[in-house]
């Protein structure tokens, strides 16, 4: 699955080098097999940030940074690619420090799902916040008909305030080595999000809309259905 992240970026046309960062070294050699490169870093690491930042931290040459999350085999390069533009135009305006992106949540079932993670945007498309639970809260729909899962059956339309966060993270190069000398904070923890040390220290987090869905592999259940949809996807081109 790594690999197939790997080519996901590869394919990108504004991605100059793709690097497998892991602190396996069956991966590493996994991952060379394929003629893929990979680092092996340390396994101290709390998120996957702190280990892109130690490769990051050896290509003095690298203004802008990019973090495909190996859990997004089906992410588009055309989603990486336009992250990585919104980044480059935020660089020319001393703008946000990280862009990231957001897909539109299509079931109530996702929406409940703890490990599809949510984003909160402000008008400016700023990440307000990020959570493992709906937000933001439909206080008024969930008054009329009692829960959250009454008010979505009732009012379908809702789901559209919803936003679903992309494993995909691009950042500025001062502000992914920063980030490293940052201890975990409160929220981060309690809700297993790295995303959140960035927020609490200030960081602004653009997000920009991905080109189409993609499905992450955090469960078993998630990963027979990439398989599935690879399979599929290869099916109709033959």
């Amino acid at each position: 699955m790594v690999c197939w992240v790997a080519e996901r970026a590869r394919a990108a046309r504004n991605v100059d080098r793709v690097i497998v960062a892991t602190d396996s070294q069956e991966i590493v050699d996994a991952v060379h097999s394929m003629d893929i490169e990979a680092v092996l870093t340390a396994a101290h690491h709390t998120s996957g940030t702190d280990r892109v930042a130690e490769v990051a931290a050896t290509i003095p040459d690298a203004e802008i940074i990019v973090n495909v999350q190996g859990d997004e085999p089906l992410i588009s390069p055309q989603t990486i690619e336009r992250a990585v533009d919104a980044m480059a135009d935020e660089i020319s305006k001393n703008g946000a420090g990280i862009v990231t992106t957001w897909e539109p949540i299509e079931s109530i079932d996702d929406l409940l799902n703890p490990d599809l993670v949510k984003v909160v945007l402000d008008d400016d498309d700023h990440a307000v916040y990020f959570s493992r639970s709906p937000v933001p809260y439909p206080r008024d729909a969930v008054k009329r008909y009692g829960s959250p899962e009454a008010a979505l059956k009732n009012e379908p339309e809702l789901l559209q305030l919803f936003r679903k966060h992309t494993g995909l993270y691009v950042y500025r190069r001062d502000v992914l080595l920063e980030f490293t000398k940052w201890p975990q904070s409160q929220l981060e923890k309690i809700e297993a999000l790295e995303q959140l040390r960035a927020l609490a220290h200030g960081v602004k987090i653009k997000v920009v809309e991905a080109c189409t869905a993609s499905t992450g592999v955090d469960t078993v259940a998630d990963l027979d259905r990439v398989r599935a949809l690879i399979e599929s996807s290869t099916l109709q081109r033959a």
